[in-house]
């Protein structure tokens, strides 16, 4: 509170949780002007500084923009999805040649032999040396030039499983939206009972009150001021009730978002216009052709199908011959030799080529039990991709058919509230007159709360499955 005058004495004083805090005396105006100024300008500073201006609530979309960005599922997901890429690399590298290098050295010692030995790359060398030591350096190479395919197949069926990474990453970033969306409706229908349930205990509080006016003059029984007292006690208790709720559903949606629990949350809880409620719904036939060329979970299925004749193929291709080409040069040297280090290498230098060829003929029915495992891992697959496409189809119906029934509900809703309001005001007016007892008038005030609570859940349920529809149909989630 500020009382400004020119001529007299001024206190300002600030009002917090109910308490005057004295803050300065001047005696001139302008001066006045000055440090009020400047005291609101720190006061600013301050509340901004501890938080006390609200942050920016989270409407639905903002929501969603953040639970793709931060989501642990979906950021293990994307790392699933750059392992099956270096997967697929090292796949496609396998149809080119191997080459390694290897050096060895060794030292011997004999100290009981008067002279020894040693045959090295087809030559003997005689030395009485105790101690020896030889050294070997190889360069070899090998390549598959023919495995039946079986290379060519295998990258085939990485490109699949890195498709399928990224599809399962959609997938899950969808079955996170729509979780986000669902719990996002209900906080917003939930503050919506809210606030009919703050008017129904701001009404239970009037009634009370000329209850108890009615009670001082002899007008009303003292049972029926308690029974006055016990609604208002109720009407609190569902506002209280329905704030924990919102708190619950608000609890949910920062897991989702994977928010701290030091970090402030908070929706837009902005009022949907009851005309949201009947808004066209999609066709479900629509819909689920639209769902099925363009969902996650049924091109996963797909393409689960596609690395399954894959899988297939490869197995057949066992029983194909393989032909693989290796090469390798090879030197050496030994210390007792009396040769130089560098003659010996020229002379020791060696080179081989060889070409083999693999034919299966007798492998105890490896090949055999892998056709067997892949045709039967095909048509499971093929069981899969039927059994998605049904249930996508369930899922789409009965979301058309809660929307339309939700809508048909709305519409009775609408009338009933509007005649539960109308009683209940007459009831309430008759009840202020002494024409109506309080048995009647707690009756009155419920049929009203069960015909609002009936409205709100038709109306948020038609919006809710509506957006889904359209969500499935290839749309956005919009609030």
């Amino acid at each position: 509170m500020c009382l400004i005058s020119r001529k007299k004495v001024y206190l300002c004083t600030l009002k917090s949780s109910s308490r005057y805090t004295l803050l300065y005396k001047i005696g001139n105006t302008n001066e006045h002007f000055k440090i009020m100024k400047r005291l609101l300008f720190t006061i600013a500073c301050a509340m901004t500084a501890t938080g006390f201006y609200a942050q920016e609530a989270w409407t639905l979309q903002r929501c969603l923009d953040y639970a793709a960005e931060k989501n642990i599922t979906i950021q293990k997901n994307r790392l699933s999805e750059l392992e099956a890429e270096a997967q697929l690399k090292q796949t496609k590298a396998a149809l080119f040649p191997t080459l390694s290098a290897s050096m060895s050295q060794s030292v011997g010692y004999r100290p009981f032999q008067e002279a020894t030995v040693i045959v090295q790359n087809g030559m003997a060398t005689s030395t009485n040396n105790k101690v020896t030591e030889n050294g070997s350096y190889g360069l070899n190479a090998n390549w598959t030039v023919w495995d039946g395919g079986i290379n060519r197949k295998n990258i085939k069926a990485q490109e699949v499983q890195t498709e399928l990474s990224a599809v399962q990453t959609e997938q899950t970033l969808k079955s996170i939206q729509e979780q986000i969306a669902q719990l996002y409706v209900q906080v917003l229908y939930t503050i919506e009972a809210k606030r009919v349930n703050e008017q129904l205990a701001a009404t239970a509080q009037q009634q009370l009150e000329r209850g108890q006016e009615r009670y001082k003059v002899g007008d009303l029984a003292k049972a029926d001021v308690a029974q006055l007292e016990s609604q208002v006690a109720q009407t609190q208790y569902d506002v209280v009730n329905a704030q924990t709720q919102i708190d619950g559903y608000k609890r949910q949606l920062k897991a989702l978002l994977q928010l701290d629990i030091n970090e402030s949350f908070d929706v837009s809880a902005n009022e949907m216009d009851d005309e949201r409620a009947m808004q066209p719904i999609p066709d479900k036939i629509d819909v689920y052709n639209m769902a099925v060329a363009t969902r996650p979970e049924i091109r996963a299925a797909q393409l689960q199908a596609d690395a399954a004749a894959v899988q297939l193929d490869i197995a057949k291709r066992g029983y194909l011959p393989s032909i693989s080409l290796n090469a390798g040069i090879g030197d050496s040297h030994y210390s007792a030799s009396d040769e130089s280090f560098g003659e010996q290498l020229k002379r020791n230098l060696n080179g081989s080529i060889g070409l083999g060829v693999s034919v299966p003929i007798f492998d105890n029915r490896r090949n055999k039990t892998s056709v067997e495992r892949a045709k039967i891992s095909q048509t499971n697959a093929s069981l899969d991709l039927l059994d998605k496409q049904t249930t996508l189809g369930s899922t789409i119906e009965n979301l058309w058919l809660q929307a339309t029934s939700a809508q048909q509900r709305f519409v009775s809703a609408v009338a009933a509230v509007k005649s539960q309001e109308t009683n209940y005001e007459l009831i309430n007016e008759q009840f202020k007159a002494g024409l109506k007892n309080i048995v009647d008038l707690l009756q009155a005030r419920d049929n009203l709360l069960q015909a609002q609570q009936n409205k709100l859940q038709s109306k948020y349920t038609a919006i809710l499955n509506t957006q889904l529809l359209r969500f499935y149909q290839g749309g956005g989630l919009e609030m």
